[in-house]
C-alpha cells in the first residue's frame, strides 16, 4: 500500500488476518479505577498471537506482498516484538525470515524469533546500525523488507486493535496507546477517526525516550535519547507515521521510569496479568494525570507481555 489507509483499507487488513490474530479480551478492575478516578477498559494485546499487537501488522504486511515478492522472504529490524511477528507471519506463509536484532535486545525475544524459524542477524544498539545491517542482509537475500512501524500496510494492520476495541467497548472518552515509532499510535489515531471520531487519541511516553514528544513541539521528526527501561519504545518516528500522528493525536505525555515501573507493578497486582514495560506507560500517563481523565470512560490498549521475568522482578526492586 503506498497511500495512507483508509476506512475501507483497516476494514480489508482486518478481514484479511482474521484467521491469524486473536480477537483479544478487555479487562476492568474495580479497584484500578478507585485508583485512577476514572473508568478504565485495557485492551488486551500483550494476549495476542506473539504476545504483542505486532502480530497484527507483520501478518498484513506479509499478506499484501505479491506472491513473488513473498516467495523471496521477508526481512526486517526490530528489538522484539515485529521481529517474533514476522517470524510467525513468514513461518505461517512458508517463507524465510531474516530479523535483524540488536545485540542487547531481550532473550525472551530473540528466542521467540529463533523458535518460529527466524534468521537473526545481530548489531549494535543504534539506529544506523540496524538500517546499514538490514540493507545488507536484503541486498544478499533479496528479501521484501517490512519496517516494523514505516510501512502502511503494517499501520493498517496496527489500527484493527483499535477497531476492534470501538466496537467492543462504546463511547470511550479516551484512548491511549504507548509511541515508540508510531506504527500503533498513528493506526489508533486513524480508526479513532474512522470508527469512533468523538475519542481523544493520546499517546504515552518515556520522559528518556521523548523523541515523539519533541517531534509534535518542533514540528520535525526528532531523534530518540534511548534511555528507558520501555525497550520496545526506543525509536525514532518515521515519515509516515509522523504526519498521522502530527495531524490526529491530541498530545503526547510522558512519563519517568519510575512512574511506568509502579505502573506496571499495578497491572500485574490487580489484574493479575503479565505485561511490560513499554505496555505500561499509557497506564502510567493516567495515573500521573488523574485530574485530565477524572470522570471519563477511558481506554488503554495494553500493547505486550513480552517481558524477561528475571529482569521485571529486578526493576521492581530498583523502583
Amino acid at each position: 500500500m503506498n497511500t495512507i489507509p483508509d476506512k475501507a483499507a483497516i476494514e480489508a487488513a482486518h478481514e484479511r488476518i482474521k484467521n491469524y490474530i486473536h480477537q483479544t479480551s478487555v479487562l476492568t478492575s474495580a479497584s484500578i479505577d478507585e485508583e485512577a478516578g476514572c473508568s478504565i477498559f485495557f485492551k488486551c494485546e500483550n494476549f495476542q498471537k506473539i504476545g504483542a499487537f505486532k502480530a497484527r501488522g507483520a501478518m498484513n504486511a506479509s499478506l499484501s506482498l505479491s506472491d513473488a515478492d513473498r516467495a523471496k522472504g521477508v526481512a526486517t529490524h526490530s528489538s522484539g516484538n515485529h521481529a517474533q511477528a514476522l517470524a510467525r507471519a513468514a513461518k505461517i506463509l512458508g517463507v524465510k525470515s531474516y530479523i535483524v536484532m540488536p545485540r542487547t535486545a531481550p532473550d525472551v525475544k530473540k528466542k521467540g524469533v529463533r523458535a518460529f524459524g527466524g534468521e537473526i542477524f545481530e548489531c549494535e544498539p543504534t539506529l544506523q546500525a540496524r538500517e546499514s545491517t538490514l540493507a545488507d542482509v536484503i541486498a544478499k537475500t533479496h528479501a521484501a523488507e517490512i519496517h516494523p512501524f514505516n510501512n502502511y500496510d503494517v499501520i493498517a494492520g496496527q489500527a484493527t486493535a483499535a477497531k476492534e476495541f470501538f466496537e467492543e467497548t462504546k463511547d470511550l472518552d479516551f484512548i491511549l496507546v504507548p509511541v515508540g515509532g508510531g506504527g500503533l499510535l498513528s493506526g489508533t489515531a486513524l480508526a479513532a477517526k474512522y470508527f469512533s471520531p468523538k475519542t481523544v487519541v493520546i499517546a504515552g511516553e518515556p520522559a528518556g525516550a521523548d523523541d515523539a514528544y519533541r517531534s509534535m513541539k518542533s514540528g520535525k521528526i526528532e531523534l530518540s535519547q534511548s534511555n528507558s527501561v520501555a525497550d520496545g519504545l526506543l525509536t525514532s518516528l518515521g515519515d509516515k507515521t509522523f504526519p498521522l500522528i502530527k495531524e490526529n493525536v491530541k498530545e503526547i505525555i510522558t512519563v519517568t521510569d519510575k512512574e511506568i515501573v509502579n505502573a506496571m507493578r499495578l497491572i500485574w497486582e490487580r489484574l493479575k496479568i503479565i505485561v511490560e514495560p513499554s505496555c505500561a506507560v499509557p497506564f502510567a500517563v493516567v495515573l500521573k494525570e488523574k485530574a485530565k481523565f477524572a470522570g471519563k470512560k477511558v481506554g488503554i490498549i495494553l500493547s505486550g507481555g513480552n517481558v524477561d521475568l528475571a529482569r521485571a522482578f529486578k526493576l521492581f526492586s530498583d523502583y
